[in-house]
């Protein structure tokens, strides 16, 4: 489990932050699926559980990519 900078364009970048892109990728549309389902009246503070879902998807996308 060793996470290295990441050379973008001759700019180095900590590993998290590209995470976090990939975090925000995988987020959207399962929010917007979702929101189709009708997730989101079952809830009581939707910009909460958005960024509970936010949370949870970047914690798991850390948990993989340390795996790997």
């Amino acid at each position: 489990m060793r996470y290295a900078t990441v050379n973008i364009f001759g700019i180095f970048v900590a590993p998290f932050a590209p995470m976090m892109l990939v975090a925000w990728l995988i987020t959207s549309p399962l929010l917007r699926l979702g929101d189709r389902l009708g997730v989101t009246r079952y809830v009581w503070h939707p910009s909460l559980f958005n960024s509970a879902v936010y949370v949870i998807v970047l914690s798991a996308v850390v948990v993989v990519a340390g795996w790997l």
